[in-house]
């Protein structure tokens, strides 16, 4: 399967804060977490190298690989203009590279001085190189020039800049609302927050986190922050959940996280044993994910109605859920249905092993490090089933999975997509 038929084609639309980069878009916040946290760490892997090369690339790290290589292809052929040096340095900084995004932004700014998403890329990149003071001073600006829809997220941005620049314990949640989210009087217990401290978040306050951890998908700490949004909301759940991430993804070993994170693990795992549904979040989600991305047909392989096809792990990730768990498919899908299929990815235990042998499994496209941590939402893994007295051995290897794709339409408690009887071979 070539590149060309993962690559994810972006709506030119501007980002929503902190990294502006006209190929990127997102839709109305807040999201609902099973779609915004698979685009968080979609955006958190595209900063990720692994010199070793045992971690395949993402395909949107590519992606924005190229359009890097286009636009100094044309900074070579003339001066940029405000607008792509933007692009070029919030490309730099999705792709880990604060200090070549500062190089590009510093003398742009300069140049354009009332230039929006200039000052907002060269704050990040201020922050992301390690000057508060800098990244300040540019977010500043970047709050002044805001157009009215982002003047918000922009402004939280710089509240985060300036607490920190002011803080002496650097392992504390940012103070971004005044609220005392910690404590016992501040947090009696999980799925609660106390009355006077709730009256103080603004309505927007998760929306307004949600895109700003979008734009420092590294930074931890926003993490901490969205789980505690989260248990205000009521969603014990998800506020474990964001923790465990907090401390065994992001390595946060503070005592007031790790004690936060036991309060919610355990009152989610009463939840579970008991048996007893959580209370609804208070939370009035707009879209059933983040960030907004679209597939070019053309680009997709052509149906073979008698022979195999080949399955594009982005097609899957299009798949949405409504409020209730119906998925909607792109029509790709359902042309799929049915039909034979081959797909490469890596094998993680399902509930068909038998010893060390497996009758079935979870496929996903990228490995996992840490399942307890890293769990991808339910569009990014295909339930593989092999055909009758077929097993296979475990292996951190890619593989090559065929078989027949079955969707699943009606059952919300199921993964979306299956493979029966499927065979394995070594990947191409």
């Amino acid at each position: 399967m070539t590149r060309a038929l993962l690559t994810l084609l972006l709506v030119a639309l501007p980002a929503r804060a902190g990294v502006h980069y006209c190929g990127e878009a997102f839709r109305d916040f807040p999201a609902r977490w099973a779609g915004y946290l698979p685009d968080h760490r979609l955006l958190r892997a595209v900063g990720v190298t692994d010199p070793r090369g045992l971690v395949p690339t993402p395909p949107l790290r590519d992606a924005y690989t190229d359009a890097v290589l286009k636009l100094e292809a044309a900074a070579k052929a003339g001066p940029l203009t405000a607008d792509e040096a933007a692009d070029l340095g919030a490309l730099h900084l999705r792709l880990g590279r604060p200090a070549k995004a500062l190089a590009v932004l510093r003398p742009a700014a300069r140049q354009h001085p009332e230039h929006f998403r200039l000052a907002a890329n060269l704050g990040t990149a201020w922050q992301l190189n390690g000057d508060l003071g800098q990244a300040a001073a540019a977010l500043e600006e970047a709050v002044r020039l805001a157009p009215a829809n982002l003047r918000g997220v922009e402004a939280l941005h710089l509240k985060l800049v300036q607490s920190r620049r002011r803080e002496v314990k650097k392992s504390g949640i940012d103070d971004l609302f005044g609220v005392q989210y910690l404590g016992e009087s501040a947090a009696p217990e999980a799925g609660k927050l106390a009355a006077a401290e709730a009256k103080k978040l603004p309505a927007d306050a998760l929306a307004l986190v949600q895109q700003l951890a979008l734009a420092l998908p590294n930074d931890g700490r926003l993490l901490w922050q969205l789980g505690e949004l989260a248990n205000a909301a009521g969603d014990v759940r998800t506020a474990a959940n964001l923790l465990d991430g907090c401390v065994g993804e992001f390595a946060l070993d503070g005592a007031d996280v790790r004690r936060r994170r036991e309060l919610y693990r355990t009152a989610a795992e009463a939840l579970d044993t008991t048996g007893k549904a959580a209370a609804p979040s208070a939370v009035a989600f707009r879209s059933a994910r983040a960030l907004k991305r679209s597939l070019d047909p053309a680009r997709l392989p052509k149906l073979k109605p008698d022979g195999v096809n080949d399955l594009v792990w982005a097609a899957l990730a299009e798949t949405e859920y409504g409020p209730r768990g119906t998925p909607a498919f792109m029509k790709y899908l359902d042309d799929l249905d049915g039909k034979r299929v081959s797909v490469t990815g890596f094998m993680a235990p399902g509930a068909g092993g038998r010893g060390d042998d497996l009758a079935d499994f979870i496929l996903t496209e990228n490995p996992v490090g840490c399942w307890f941590c890293e769990t991808p939402g339910p569009t990014q893994v295909l339930v593989v089933e092999l055909a009758p007295g077929l097993t296979a051995e475990p292996t951190r290897q890619v593989v090559k999975i065929t078989g027949t794709l079955k969707l699943n339409r009606t059952d919300p408690e199921q993964y979306p997509f299956t493979l029966t009887g499927a065979k394995l071979s070594a990947a191409d």
